[in-house]
C-alpha cells in the first residue's frame, strides 16, 4: 500500500534548501583577518517538521558541503545559545552575513533573550579548557600555539565586555592590531599570561553588577521554535 512516508534528505540538501540563517565567523567576523585566514561559515537550517515525524531524525548538524562550514538544525542552534554556548551567541551577533529569511530573522530579533549571566560560566569554562590545551602544547612543542593565544585573549575580553554591557560584540575593533602581535609571536608568553589572568578576573568582578538576567527567557525560544515547527507541519 502506497505512503507519502517522508524521506530525512542529506545533510548537504538540508543546507542548500532549508538554511534559514548563515553567516561568516572566525578571524573575519573578528576582525582578526590576514591574508592567510581561511572563510568559516556557520549557519541555522529548519528541518521540516514532517521529517520528525519518521523513525529516522534529520540530522542535530551538519558539516559542509563547502569547506569550513558548519549548521545546526534550528532546534539543536537554540538549545545551545540558551545554554550560553559561545560558539552559538557569537554566530547570533556575527556582522557577515550571508543569507537570511523569514525565520532567520525572527532567529536574530531573539538575541537579547539567549544572553545571561550563565555566559559567564560557559565562556570561562571553554577558557579554562584553551589554555590547558595551550600550556600542554608548550610543554610538547616547546611554543605556544600564538594563534589559539589570541583567540583566547578576544574570547575572554569579549566574555568581561558582555558581563559589563549586557552586549555581545564580535568585532575586536581598536584591539585588533594589539591582538595579531601576539598572533605573530611578539608578545612574551608571560605578558599574554598575565593579561589572561586579568581579563579573567575582570570578567569575574563583573558577574554581580551585570545588567545580563540569571536566566535566559526560555519561553519566550520555546514560542518562537513552537510557532515555526506548527507553521513548517501546515505549509
Amino acid at each position: 500500500m502506497p505512503t507519502d512516508r517522508p524521506t530525512v534528505p542529506a545533510g548537504p540538501e538540508l543546507v542548500a534548501h532549508h538554511t534559514v540563517y548563515a553567516c561568516v565567523m572566525g578571524s573575519r567576523a573578528f576582525g582578526l583577518a590576514t591574508e592567510s585566514s581561511d572563510t568559516d561559515r556557520r549557519g541555522v537550517y529548519l528541518a521540516p517538521t514532517r521529517l520528525f515525524w519518521a523513525f529516522e531524525k534529520p540530522p542535530t548538524h551538519v558539516e559542509g558541503p563547502r569547506e569550513e562550514e558548519f549548521s545546526w538544525e534550528l532546534e539543536r542552534f537554540c538549545e545551545l545559545a540558551l545554554r550560553a554556548n559561545p560558539t552559538a551567541l557569537e554566530c547570533l551577533h556575527s556582522p557577515l552575513v550571508e543569507r537570511i529569511d523569514a525565520t532567520g530573522r525572527e532567529l536574530l530579533a531573539l538575541r537579547e533573550a539567549f544572553l545571561s549571566r550563565q555566559a559567564h560560566r560557559t565562556f570561562a569554562g571553554y577558557a579554562a579548557g584553551q589554555l590547558k590545551q595551550l600550556r600542554v602544547g608548550m610543554r610538547r612543542h616547546g611554543t605556544p600555539r600564538w594563534k589559539q593565544a589570541m583567540h583566547l585573549l578576544r574570547l575572554l575580553a569579549s566574555s568581561r565586555d558582555l558581563l559589563r554591557t549586557g552586549v555581545l560584540t564580535v568585532d575586536v575593533g581598536e584591539a585588533r592590531e594589539e591582538l595579531l602581535a601576539v598572533r605573530r609571536g611578539q608578545v612574551p608568553w608571560e605578558e599574554v599570561e598575565r593579561r589572561m589572568t586579568a581579563l579573567t578576573e575582570e570578567a569575574e568582578a563583573a558577574v554581580s553588577g551585570s545588567p545580563l538576567p540569571a536566566e535566559p527567557d526560555r519561553a519566550r525560544v520555546a514560542d518562537f521554535l513552537f510557532r515555526v515547527r506548527r507553521s513548517s507541519a501546515l505549509g
